[in-house]
């Protein structure tokens, strides 16, 4: 088991529907990561922005965006984490893709699309939770709107880190901000949640406000708004046990089933 968990997640701008640019740009800033860490976390759609245009920017999982992944996750040693869109068996989805080091893959397809974009009439909703075990850590990754619906995310697992990769705009930027430090705390959990800048095709605007967060909810990144930036951030086992062995409030969690 390895005590400390160093993470990467990078906070940029999204080209349009351009996955060879996004590739160059997130190509770049990985290579600048020079300290050894142990996962990168890429935001949601990272190869096209929050586009409903599937059918143009689908890949399957034997594509290039899956394949360079797998080859930073080797360059780097560190796991590789964002979501792209995937074709697969006639349907789409949006995929969060887990790309470990020594080059296998787990994948999440989100839960929640989002109705209000529409998501829903074009991407089929995931209906599986992915639990990734590395280095001793136990991680839930999901995407975006999933953020929205606590049940979903609920620490029946005994998870230690959760994962929200996201397009998340700034007109509800006050409810990421929230819900983030709400799912930390409720979940006895850190809390991840990285999120793009810039502006959309439909001029929807992205200011970021990527940002982890411990069991009790104090944030522990310090990452600027509307800012390009590649933060690290290490992650303590003895932060979680010392206080889930102390206060055990998820001893006393409701005991009920999810029926999907």
């Amino acid at each position: 088991m390895q005590e400390d968990l160093k993470i990467a997640f990078i906070q940029t701008d999204l080209v349009w529907e351009d996955r060879k640019q996004n590739i160059k740009n997130f190509k770049e800033k990985i290579e600048s990561i020079i300290q050894p860490v142990d996962i990168i976390i890429l935001p949601e759609m990272f190869t096209t922005g929050f586009t409903m245009n599937a059918k143009d920017n689908s890949e399957t999982m034997n594509g290039k965006t899956v394949e360079w992944m797998q080859n930073r996750a080797k360059e780097k040693d560190a796991a590789v984490v964002g979501s792209i869109i995937i074709e697969d068996n006639k349907k789409y989805y949006n995929r969060l893709i887990f790309a470990h080091p020594d080059g296998t893959l787990g994948y999440y397809n989100k839960r929640h699309t989002f109705t209000y974009a529409g998501e829903d009439k074009v991407f089929t909703s995931g209906s599986d939770r992915l639990i990734i075990h590395y280095k001793g850590w136990k991680l839930c990754p999901l995407v975006c709107y999933d953020l929205r619906f606590p049940v979903w995310a609920r620490n029946i697992d005994d998870y230690d880190v959760l994962i929200y990769v996201a397009n998340w705009p700034k007109p509800r930027i006050n409810a990421w901000d929230t819900l983030l430090k709400a799912r930390a705390i409720e979940n006895m959990s850190y809390c991840i949640g990285v999120n793009r800048i810039g502006f959309d095709e439909e001029q929807n605007k992205y200011i970021g406000h990527s940002a982890v967060y411990d069991v009790l909810g104090n944030c522990m990144t310090s990452i600027k708004p509307n800012k390009e930036q590649v933060e690290v951030v290490t992650l303590q086992k003895s932060h979680l046990s010392f206080y889930r062995n102390k206060l055990r409030f998820l001893n006393d969690r409701d005991n009920f089933n999810l029926v999907i």
